[in-house]
């Protein structure tokens, strides 16, 4: 049998997508810039996924703006937004266990061009401290910046409530979310909640991958970062990747249809793995496991035995994981996220993600705790002390 639940990292497209983004790249292949009937086809493609997606998240079709996806999409809004409101501030507000794409982007933005950030703590289940939110707003504050779903360890941030605390502040600081583990598990309406800009990408929801989407309501004042020919309205320049561009918004079309089946079938999944991985002495599970915690991740501690050890034991029985997050795993060190959370010493090189999707199913979940009750304890048995 082979159980893949690395959807976290990336997901299998939807076949139906898989058809569109071949018919659009060898059939209708046209500049979308080009004022023929080729390039009108290729623009409606752009049109209607555009719509699509305005009609998810409940905006204006205007306001959506494509990218090569989630890591461009952060570093233009992050970039582009405390480039653009520079005068009325230089002070940047994250989470400390953010993904890659904003803590590295914020970093330069402090070394490089003079920004000061501050890096909320979390709880021990990887909430931000509201109260550390709080403390840090102040008069030279332009932009806060928040994931909606922790790619590591799946909490659930308080969107909402960090959105109250910043806007009861200062209704023009920008609010920013990476909702790039969030889009297709939850419904998430940008302008009831107050977020400015919200950063999806296409091959988390069974979309290609190489595009993504960046929403910026149209009140926000942001600067390009990528020149060119001036195409989206000139926030993001180049010829637009049709091919991906249709296939994200039928990928989107899709992953929302009948969605709150999915994510409780999803849920009853977790659960069940989660009742398993219990049985097993000596491990632990990071973050929260009830409806603070997303329906499709589970981030396990295995004490005596080491993550990359163990996933390349499940891999060779045809299971595929993860051991932290996929974006940096070409640089292994410590999880930043472990740390932030307080894990226990001997779970922070010892963690793998489980990530499911609606493909997932029952047997594939038993079968992964099969394996894991058979080797863990023979792993254990050979591991140096």
């Amino acid at each position: 049998m082979e159980v893949y639940l690395d959807n976290s990292a990336t997901t299998m497209c939807y076949p139906e997508v898989g058809e569109l983004v071949y018919k659009v790249m060898c059939q209708d292949y046209g500049n979308p810039s080009s004022m023929h009937r080729k390039g009108v086809e290729a623009e409606h493609y752009i049109r209607n996924a555009k719509e699509t997606l305005a009609r998810i998240l409940k905006v204006n079709a205007r306001e959506i703006v494509f990218t090569s996806g989630g890591t461009e999409s952060d570093n233009l809004a992050l970039i582009g937004c405390a480039r653009a409101n520079r005068r009325a501030g230089n002070h940047l507000i994250t989470s400390s266990i953010e993904h890659p794409a904003i803590l590295n982007t914020m970093r330069y933005l402090e070394e490089e061009e003079g920004f000061r950030v501050t890096y909320l703590p979390v709880d021990s289940f990887g909430r931000i401290k509201l109260d550390a939110l709080k403390e840090a707003l102040c008069p030279e504050t332009i932009l806060v910046s928040v994931m909606y779903v922790n790619n590591e360890v799946g909490t659930v941030q308080p969107i909402q409530e960090a959105v109250r605390i910043v806007k009861s502040y200062k209704p023009s600081i920008l609010f920013h979310t990476d909702a790039v583990q969030g889009f297709g598990k939850y419904h998430i309406y940008p302008k009831r909640m107050g977020i400015d800009l919200l950063t999806a990408s296409g091959h988390k929801i069974h979309g290609p991958k190489g595009i993504g989407f960046l929403y910026i309501d149209s009140r926000v004042k942001i600067r390009p970062i990528v020149f060119g020919g001036e195409q989206q309205k000139n926030i993001r320049s180049g010829t637009e990747n049709v091919p991906g561009i249709a296939g994200l918004g039928l990928a989107a079309k899709m992953i929302y249809r009948d969605l709150d089946m999915k994510t409780a079938l999803m849920r009853e999944l977790k659960g069940h793995f989660l009742d398993g991985i219990a049985k097993i002495e000596n491990t632990t599970v990071h973050g929260m496991t009830d409806e603070g915690s997303a329906p499709h991740i589970i981030s396990v501690g295995v004490a005596g035995v080491r993550s990359e050890v163990l996933l390349h034991t499940l891999e060779e029985k045809g299971i595929y994981v993860s051991s932290g997050s996929a974006c940096s795993s070409n640089h292994p060190a410590v999880s930043g996220v472990l740390k932030g959370i307080g894990a226990a010493r001997e779970y922070l090189d010892a963690t793998l993600r489980f990530s499911m999707s609606e493909f997932t199913t029952k047997e594939e979940i038993d079968y992964t705790l099969e394996t894991l009750y058979n080797c863990i304890p023979v792993l254990r048995r050979f591991t140096r002390r």
